[in-house]
């Protein structure tokens, strides 16, 4: 089995309900199991805007550690957000988030832009392969969270959605 045959299968898996797939051949096993994706939904749905802001406040110090003040900023932007009715796409791996195919093309999505299921919101690259992410949810696009060309952890916000 080639890695472009494990993608379409990573893809395949994606988009169908299936939990977990083993596959073992000429001492060659391959096992994939889909992340909980109603989970994270639930727990970003409910959310107020005092929760949004200490979420904030907790993925700040990642990006600007030694700046107490900016990190104190940050909760007031979240806050300015419609925070009760939004939706948040996150990384599903480690890497590094790019907001566009390549450095001299338009970005996949900007803040008020329309996303439907399927449609790719950015790429994150992991070991010199590029994973393009595609939006679970139909909405508008809120706040980009994660800045172009920097490094992403798994289950790091990247995006605030609206659903429609």
């Amino acid at each position: 089995m080639d890695f472009k045959q494990i993608q379409e299968l990573i893809k395949m898996i994606n988009k169908s309900n299936i939990g977990e797939v083993s596959i073992e051949e000429k001492g060659f096993k391959l096992t994939i199991k889909q992340k909980e994706e109603p989970v994270q939904q639930l727990i970003a749905a409910p959310m107020q805007a005092q929760p949004m802001a200490a979420m904030a406040a907790g993925s700040a110090p990642v990006a600007q550690q030694p700046a107490a003040v900016s990190a104190s900023e940050k909760p007031a932007k979240a806050a300015e957000a419609p925070a009760g009715n939004t939706v948040t796409i996150k990384s599903p791996m480690i890497g590094t988030f790019y907001r566009s195919p390549s450095p001299d093309k338009p970005s996949f999505v900007n803040v008020g832009d329309e996303i439907e299921p399927g449609k790719v919101v950015c790429i994150i690259e992991a070991m010199k392969l590029f994973n393009e992410i595609e939006s679970e949810v139909k909405g508008r696009i809120v706040k980009v969270l994660a800045e172009d060309a920097s490094p992403v952890e798994y289950d790091q916000p990247l995006f605030l959605v609206e659903p429609a």
